[in-house]
């Protein structure tokens, strides 16, 4: 079952390292329990940093012996870049939900949210 996923305060390398130390698994098991797919050289490159940006498919497969989060992984890799407190949504509003919404829409929508609720106000 996959974990919680985390902000990258630990680059990806160390990141693997704990997560296999906490497994209390070796390099070698874990290039088995890949099925090969990461051999164990491979992964101690990665670990020791000197691999920074390994490809999807080998963060996906640690990602399954390893049950984090795919996307926790690619994020510390530096495929996925989370947005910034002040760049994410704060509440749900349905018609955001739509794709294609154009800026000037957008802007409507926060126009007459913000008279809406001045009108609830009173």
């Amino acid at each position: 079952m996959a974990t919680k996923p985390e902000r990258p305060e630990t680059s990806l390398g160390p990141y693997l390292a704990s997560i296999r130390a906490s497994k209390k698994m070796t390099l070698r098991e874990v290039e088995e329990a890949t099925g090969r797919e990461v051999s164990n050289a491979y992964l101690s490159q990665l670990e020791n940093g000197k691999i920074n940006k390994p490809s999807p498919h080998i963060l996906h497969s640690l990602a399954e012996v390893y049950g984090v989060d795919y996307s926790v992984l690619m994020e510390r890799a530096g495929y996925i870049v989370r947005p910034t407190a002040s760049q994410e949504r704060h509440g749900i509003v349905p018609t955001f939900a739509i794709e294609n919404l154009s800026q000037d829409e957008e802007k409507a929508l926060l126009t007459y949210l913000r008279i809406y609720r001045n009108q609830r106000k009173k």
